[in-house]
């Protein structure tokens, strides 16, 4: 009986055992800001914006034009006359306003949009060397808070070796 109930327990035992996952961390956001690539996103992201700030450029113009004029003029001005410039300069600052918020929205969808190749880069790796590791989850580091981290289980030095990205040296 006592050999019985030994087995069993070993058999739970080495089950349990054979059962546990390996979980490790990765740092994304420090292997994307080593990519080479990064540098390129970033100067394409920066003409674009360039290009919208162009364009925000002239309207602002206008609209400080506009401004000035009604100033000059508005002793000049006739109540209704006065009134049908204030809320033409009104819908001026609520086009500027939108034309702003929407920009901003381009921004970041066009960020989004040239990053996405980047972290398609970094999600191909992670899996690479998750399954070389034989590894059944992989945490990121970024915006999360950990009360403990094994920095044994860190895998962000063995994806960057899997993409070809030289880690700097520590600096004092």
């Amino acid at each position: 009986m006592k050999t019985i109930f030994t087995c069993i327990c070993v058999a739970l035992f080495t089950t349990t055992c054979i059962a546990q996952s390996k979980v490790g961390t990765i740092d994304s956001e420090y292997i994307i800001n080593l990519m080479p690539e990064t540098s390129l996103v970033l100067k394409k992201s920066q003409a674009y914006g360039a290009k919208l700030d162009s364009s925000f450029s002239i309207k602002l113009k206008e609209y400080q034009t506009k401004v000035e004029t009604f100033k000059k003029n508005e002793k000049n001005l006739g109540v209704l006359a006065k009134q049908t410039d204030l809320q033409e300069l009104t819908e001026l600052e609520a086009d500027i306003k939108k034309y702003q918020e929407n920009g901003n929205k381009l921004m970041q969808l066009k960020k989004n949009e040239l990053m996405r190749p980047l972290y398609k880069k970094i999600s191909d790796a992670i899996s690479t060397v998750a399954k070389s590791g034989g590894y059944s989850q992989i945490l990121t580091i970024t915006g999360n808070e950990f009360v403990y981290i094994d920095n044994q289980f860190d895998i962000t030095e063995l994806v960057m070796n899997n993409l070809g990205i030289k880690i700097p040296e520590p600096t004092e």
